[in-house]
């Protein structure tokens, strides 16, 4: 087990706190770890601590609705402050209730889930706002360093930081697991917790949309492009199984800012996996999408590093990320390489006709330095081991 400091650092200054800690994310992304962390640290001071992980049939069992996980914690707690800790939460009916009786109860409260519906109207009306949200990650490469100081950045580009995938040692072993996880987390799930009927479309839009990384996108097109294997699907059903996606966080969707309008524009965006190996296992014959898998790692490791991301559209050539972090502002365009001509002529013209006031960055996997007097080059390899874009 690896101590992501990233995360517990944010968190770390609420543990006494009555402010509910809502730690979220894909499943298997590590947030169990994270609660084992916070648990070990919180362990050095008292034992007052009271675990339920509701995946666990014996946990669930001793806890299956509200008022048996209050009981629960009455009956095991000790005097004084009690710190408790419920794993997958979401899978207890109106568990809300008990998070706020048992907030008033000299409790401070850490819960999991992956699902956005964590954080629904209903528990923040309940709550009345008295919670703090975490979200949590695959590995990003300063991770897998630590943990497998041997994993090459193309492995990470390929395979990506699912954390359970290291133990791993052959590709053929990574793929089943990796496949397990889609099947389960991504599919299974999904149709269980949607009581989805037609599971072949849903499955059919799934992979297409999990193999569509890093690219613009309309509901509108994606419908489009399904319209002929399933002529009588919905323009709302394809919206409604892109939600599902992202509220499982197993895909993000960040806007379009537009010079033209100086907004953000929102009928388009572009959609991010939360692992690019989602995108891998679809690839035939190892040819492997490596140009939007980058763009994609990227995205993971701008949004570890802090930066708050929107596509920049510069009258009709796309910047790839509006990166904004305490007050500054980077414009960042990735390519895989920019070695051919007319590749290093496209990303640098993205830039073209923009002032000097935020930096301009281009990240290839290029080991040449193509830095120009107005565009700074990051190689990859340095990139994945920064701290931000200083």
């Amino acid at each position: 087990m690896i101590i992501r400091e990233k995360y517990l650092s944010l968190i770390r200054g609420f543990y006494e706190s009555d402010l509910v800690k809502v730690i979220t994310g894909v499943r298997r992304c590590g947030k169990s770890v994270i609660l084992e962390s916070i648990m070990n640290e919180i362990k050095e001071q008292t034992d007052n601590i009271i675990y339920l992980n509701f995946e666990k049939t014996s946990d669930f069992i001793k806890a299956s609705n509200y008022s048996k996980i209050i009981e629960y914690v009455n009956t095991n707690r000790k005097d004084g402050k009690c710190y408790c800790f419920f794993d997958e939460i979401q899978e207890i009916e109106n568990w809300q209730i008990a998070i706020k009786d048992l907030r008033l109860e000299n409790c401070s409260i850490f819960i999991t889930g992956s699902n956005s519906k964590l954080l629904s109207s209903e528990f923040i009306t309940l709550l009345s706002g008295r919670f703090v949200s975490f979200r949590i990650r695959p590995f990003v490469y300063k991770e897998i360093q630590k943990l497998s100081p041997n994993t090459t950045v193309t492995d990470y580009l390929i395979w990506g930081g699912f954390p359970g995938r290291f133990v791993f040692k052959s590709e053929q072993d990574t793929r089943i697991y990796l496949n397990d996880i889609e099947n389960t987390i991504v599919i299974n799930d999904l149709i269980k917790r949607y009581k989805i009927k037609n599971e072949t479309a849903f499955k059919k839009i799934v992979y297409f949309i999990l193999s569509s990384n890093a690219r613009i996108f309309s509901i509108r097109s994606i419908h489009k492009t399904l319209k002929s294997d399933f002529p009588n699907i919905a323009l709302t059903t394809v919206a409604r199984f892109i939600e599902y996606l992202k509220n499982a966080y197993i895909i993000d969707e960040i806007a379009q800012f537009s010079t033209k309008t100086k907004r953000e524009l929102r009928y388009y965006g572009k959609i991010y996996n939360c692992d690019v190996a989602f995108n891998s296992l679809r690839a035939l014959n190892n040819r492997y999408d490596l140009d939007h898998n980058l763009e994609n790692i990227v995205y993971n490791e701008l949004l570890y590093m802090g930066y708050e991301l929107k596509v920049f559209d510069n009258k009709g050539k796309e910047i790839d990320f509006l990166a904004t972090r305490g007050g500054k502002t980077y414009l960042v365009q990735v390519a895989y390489s920019v070695v051919d001509e007319k590749a290093y002529n496209r990303e640098f013209s993205a830039f073209s006709n923009i002032d000097n006031t935020n930096q301009k960055i281009l990240i290839t996997n290029d080991d040449i330095d193509f830095s120009t007097s107005t565009v700074r080059h990051l190689k990859l390899k340095d990139f994945l081991l920064k701290e931000d874009l200083e």
